[in-house]
């Protein structure tokens, strides 16, 4: 069934005609353009696809897109201003902490939505948050050592 989402994506109102049944990972990437979100399992399991909607770490290969009418969806585009980059994804570049960089959207997300609950988390704290987003290169470590930089030059 095709229906007029309306909902704000990376702080623009957006109003698009989709299948309510489309996933909001394939909406982004498709019909959207934003292809900063990956698939990876397509399963809900290895938070590739993270995306924040109302304020909350979602995987959007398996969330309904008419799911998001209404809410606030915000992606990896939509961390930088003005062409900077947000301190997260900063202290990412920083810390070397992504090898082949596929799953850091996700990994970027996630954290993101952590430090909007939880400015100063303890490395406990990150290592939980972020336990069910995969990397396969196995850059946890300098992962995690990027979030606790963030979490210190956030404003």
């Amino acid at each position: 069934m095709v229906k007029t989402l309306s909902f704000t994506l990376n702080g623009q109102p957006t109003r698009l005609k989709t299948d309510i049944e489309r996933t909001l990972l394939w909406l982004l990437r498709t019909d959207l353009g934003l292809t900063g979100t990956k698939y990876g399992c397509g399963e809900n399991h290895c938070g590739t696809c993270t995306v924040l909607v109302g304020g909350e770490p979602v995987r959007s290969c398996q969330l309904p897109a008419a799911d998001v009418e209404g809410q606030e969806v915000v992606t990896i585009e939509g961390l930088s201003t003005d062409g900077n980059l947000h301190p997260l994804q900063q202290a990412f570049l920083e810390h070397d902490a992504f090898q082949c960089g596929y799953c850091t959207p996700g990994m970027i997300m996630s954290a993101y939505g952590l430090l909007l609950k939880n400015p100063r988390p303890s490395r406990q704290e990150i290592v939980r948050a972020l336990e069910d987003n995969l990397c396969r290169c196995g850059s946890h470590n300098r992962v995690i050592s990027a979030v606790l930089t963030a979490s210190n030059n956030l404003e």
